[in-house]
C-alpha cells in the first residue's frame, strides 16, 4: 500500500517536473526569438519594405513551421494563446505608453477630428461589416451564427492596427497626419472593445427601441466614466508624488518610477473590475501623468520613466506579433475546416472587402465634413492625407485576434464549424493585412508624404507642433516658468474670446480658457511645468548642466569612473 502510494507520488512529481522543464524550455526559446526580432528589426529598419512588426510576424510563422515539422504535425505553439495574457499583461503597457508619449497639443487641437474618425467612423465601419457579414455569410451556410455573432464580427474587424503606418510617418514632418492616425488608432481600439463588451452584455436576439437606447446609453457612459477614471488616477499620482517629494531622499528614482507604474496599472485593473473601458482609462491616465506627474519627479526619474515605459511597450508589441505569427499555424484550428477550405477562403476574402469598404465609407466623407470647419489650408485634410489615413486603418492585429478568440472559442479551442471558420478567417485576415498591406505601407507613405528636405525653422504659435512647449518629455530642458504662461493662450490671441470665435474656431477658444484654468488651478494643485520654485535637485530643476554636475560628484564620491 505504502509502495503503491509512493510510486503514485513519484509519477506525479516526474510529470510536474517534466511540465516545468517544458515551460522553461518554451520560455527560453520565446525570449531568444524576441531578441532575434529586435536584432533583425534593427538591421532591416532602413529597408524599403520591412518593419519590426512584419519581422516578428514572419519569424513567428517560420518558428511555427519548424515546430510543426518537429512535432510531426501535432502542434506549432510554444505558448497557448490566452485573452487574459493579452488584455491583462500585454495591452496595458502599449496603451499607457501611447498616452504618456502622445503629443498632447496636437492631439487635443485635433481632438474633434480624432473623435470623429475614432468613434463615429468606427461605428460606421462596425455597421457596414456587421450588415455585410450577415448578408453574405447566411447565404454561404458556414454555421449557426446568431445576431450577436454577426455584431461581434463587426466589432472584431473594426479594430485597426496602425503600427506599421506610425513607424513610417514622421511626426515632425507631418504632425497633423501623425496625430490623426495615432489618435484615431487608440480611440478606435477603445470603441471596438466597448462595442464588443456591450454586445456580450445585452440580449440582442429581440432588438427593439428600448434595447437600442440602453445600448447607446451604456456605450457613451462607458466612454465618459472610463476617461474620468483615467484622469483621476493620473491626478492621484501627481498629487501624491508632489506632496511626498521623493527627490529629497536617496533612491528616489526607484520609488517614483515604481509608484507611477503601479498607479497606471491600478487604473487599468480598476476599469476591468468595474466593467469599464480599460483601454481608454489607461490611455488618459498616461496623458494626465505626462502633463502633471512627470514634472513632479526628479530629472533622473524623467529620463528613466520615458525609456522604461517605451521599452515595455516595445517588448509587448513584439511579443504579440511574434505569437500571432506562431499561433496562426496551430493545427487544431485548421483541422475543423480541412474539409471546407473554399468556405474559409471565401469568408476571409469577404471580410477583407468589407474592411476596405467600411474604411472608405467614413474616412473620405468625414474628412470632407472636418475640412468644412477648418479655415487654414494647413489644418485641412487633403486627398493624400485621406488616402494615408484610409490605408493606415486597413491592417488588423492582436486586438482582433483576442476578441475573436473570446467570441468564438472556449479556452482557445472550438469544434464548431462556424466558429472554426471565423477563427481561421480572422487569422488569415490578420496575416494578410499585416504582411501584404504592411509591406506596401512604407513605399506608399513615402510616395504620398515625401520627407521634407527643408531645414526646420521656428513656426508661429498657432502652427507649432507642441513638442518643446507641451511638457510631454520631448525636450525636458525647455520648461517655461509659470509667470510667462499664466493667463495666456499658446495661440497668443490679441483680442478677447467671443461667441463668434467659439463658433468659428472652437478648439482655439476652448484651449485658451483651458490654459488659463490649468495654470491658475490645476498645476498649482497637482504640479506641472513651471510651477514650483527651481531648487537644485528638486523635481522642477530643469538645468541639464546641474544634473550632469550632480552625477559627476556622485560618481566621484563612490569612486566610480
Amino acid at each position: 500500500m505504502a509502495f503503491g502510494l509512493l510510486n503514485t507520488v513519484l509519477e506525479k512529481s516526474e510529470t510536474l517536473l517534466g511540465s516545468d522543464h517544458a515551460s522553461v524550455v518554451s520560455m527560453n526559446l520565446f525570449v531568444a526569438l524576441l531578441g532575434a526580432c529586435i536584432v533583425l528589426g534593427h538591421l532591416l529598419e532602413e529597408t524599403r519594405w520591412m518593419n519590426e512588426s512584419i519581422t516578428a510576424l514572419i519569424i513567428g510563422s517560420c518558428t511555427g513551421i519548424v515546430i510543426l515539422l518537429i512535432s510531426g504535425g501535432k502542434s506549432s505553439r510554444i505558448l497557448v494563446f490566452s485573452e487574459d495574457l493579452f488584455f491583462i499583461y500585454l495591452l496595458p503597457p502599449i496603451i499607457f505608453n501611447a498616452g504618456f508619449q502622445v503629443k498632447k497639443k496636437q492631439f487635443f487641437r485635433n481632438f474633434m477630428t480624432i473623435m470623429l474618425f475614432g468613434a463615429i467612423g468606427t461605428l460606421i465601419s462596425f455597421a457596414i461589416i456587421s450588415l455585410g457579414a450577415m448578408h453574405f455569410f447566411e447565404k454561404m451556410n458556414i454555421g449557426d451564427l446568431t445576431i450577436s455573432d454577426y455584431l461581434a464580427i463587426g466589432a472584431i474587424f473594426s479594430a485597426t492596427d496602425s503600427v506599421c503606418t506610425l513607424q513610417v510617418l514622421n511626426k515632425d514632418d507631418t504632425p497633423l497626419l501623425y496625430s490623426l492616425v495615432f489618435g484615431e488608432g487608440v480611440v478606435n481600439d477603445a470603441t471596438s472593445v466597448v462595442l464588443f463588451n456591450a454586445i456580450q452584455r445585452f440580449d440582442l436576439t429581440h432588438i427593439n427601441s428600448t434595447i437600442v437606447m440602453e445600448f447607446a446609453g451604456n456605450f457613451f457612459s462607458l466612454f465618459i466614466l472610463s476617461t474620468a477614471l483615467g484622469v483621476a488616477a493620473g491626478l492621484l499620482s501627481a498629487f501624491t508624488i508632489k506632496k511626498l517629494y521623493f527627490g529629497k531622499i536617496k533612491h528616489s528614482t526607484d520609488r517614483e518610477v515604481a509608484l507611477m507604474m503601479l498607479i497606471a496599472y491600478l487604473s487599468y485593473m480598476l476599469a476591468e473590475l468595474f466593467h469599464l473601458s480599460s483601454i481608454l482609462t489607461v490611455f488618459f491616465c498616461g496623458i494626465t501623468m505626462s502633463h502633471y506627474t512627470w514634472h513632479n519627479v526628479t530629472e533622473k526619474s524623467k529620463v528613466t520613466t520615458k525609456h522604461t515605459f517605451a521599452a515595455l511597450s516595445f517588448l509587448a508589441e513584439i511579443f504579440i506579433f511574434l505569437y500571432v505569427g506562431m499561433d496562426a499555424l496551430d493545427i487544431e484550428k485548421w483541422d475543423v475546416v480541412r474539409n471546407s477550405p473554399g468556405q474559409s477562403i471565401g469568408v476571409s476574402a469577404i471580410l477583407l472587402g468589407l474592411i476596405l469598404l467600411g474604411r472608405a465609407a467614413f474616412v473620405f466623407p468625414l474628412s470632407f465634413l472636418s475640412n468644412l470647419t477648418k479655415s487654414s489650408p494647413d489644418e485641412k485634410i487633403d486627398w493624400k492625407k485621406q488616402v494615408t489615413i484610409w490605408w493606415a486603418g486597413l491592417m488588423r492585429g492582436a486586438v482582433s485576434m483576442a476578441l475573436a478568440y473570446n467570441q468564438f472559442t472556449t479556452s482557445g479551442h472550438t469544434k464548431l464549424l462556424g466558429n472554426a471558420i471565423m477563427i481561421t478567417s480572422t487569422i488569415t485576415v490578420v496575416l494578410f493585412s499585416t504582411v501584404v498591406f504592411g509591406l506596401l505601407t512604407k513605399p506608399l507613405v513615402k510616395h504620398l508624404q515625401p520627407p521634407s528636405n527643408k531645414p526646420s525653422t521656428p513656426t508661429s504659435s498657432f502652427t507649432e507642433t507642441l513638442l518643446n512647449r507641451d511638457g510631454d518629455g520631448s525636450y525636458i530642458e525647455n520648461h517655461e516658468p509659470l509667470h510667462r504662461t499664466q493667463g495666456q493662450s499658446d495661440y497668443i490671441l490679441d483680442h478677447p474670446i467671443t461667441l463668434a470665435m467659439f463658433w468659428n474656431t472652437p478648439s482655439r477658444a476652448i484651449h485658451h480658457y483651458w490654459r488659463k484654468f490649468d495654470n491658475a488651478v490645476m498645476r498649482r494643485t497637482f504640479g506641472g511645468r513651471g510651477v514650483s520654485t527651481v531648487v537644485p535637485g528638486s523635481p522642477i530643476d530643469t538645468s541639464v548642466q546641474q544634473l550632469w554636475i550632480e552625477d559627476v560628484e556622485d560618481k566621484e564620491q563612490h569612486g566610480e569612473p
